[in-house]
C-alpha cells in the first residue's frame, strides 16, 4: 500500500524548500541530516517547529527537507513555511491557525539592489570637502 505523503514549498529571501511530511514518530531530516545537525542555533530550530507546535502536530509525522539557496535563518523561514503549507494540504481544519500565527504568508522582504554611483544599496562614497 502506498504511504501517504503531504508536499509544501516555502521561500524565504533566497532560499526554497521543499517539504515532505510524511506520517511517523516527529523526525526532522534536512538535506538528509538531522536538524540539530544541520541548524546549529537552538532558536531556528524552534522557528522551524513552529508549525507543528501550532496544529500540536509536534510527533504525529516525520518531516522530510530539501533546501537551498541563503544562510541558516533564510533556510530555517522557507522550511517554516513549507511545513505550514504541507499541514494545510494533510488537513484543511488548520488553515486557522496557521493563519492567526502567520505562518501561511510568505515574507516578502528581499535585499535591496545595489544602485550605480554608490558602493552598496545605499552606501554612498566617502565624502570629502577637498
Amino acid at each position: 500500500m502506498a504511504q501517504v505523503q503531504y508536499y509544501g514549498t516555502g521561500r524565504r529571501k533566497s532560499s526554497v524548500a521543499r517539504v515532505r511530511l510524511v506520517p511517523g514518530e516527529g523526525k526532522v531530516v534536512v538535506n538528509g541530516r538531522d536538524v540539530e545537525d544541520y541548524i546549529p542555533f537552538a532558536a531556528l530550530r524552534e522557528v522551524v517547529n513552529q508549525p507543528l507546535n501550532v496544529t500540536e502536530t509536534l510527533g504525529s509525522y516525520d518531516v522530510l527537507v530539501n533546501v537551498s539557496g541563503g544562510g541558516y535563518t533564510g533556510q530555517a523561514g522557507a522550511i517554516r513555511h513549507g511545513i505550514a503549507r504541507a499541514l494545510l494540504q494533510a488537513d484543511p481544519e488548520y488553515r486557522g491557525p496557521l493563519k492567526r500565527a502567520g505562518l501561511l504568508t510568505r515574507d516578502p522582504r528581499m535585499k535591496e539592489r545595489k544602485k550605480y554611483g554608490l558602493k552598496g544599496a545605499r552606501r554612498a562614497p566617502q565624502f570629502s570637502k577637498r
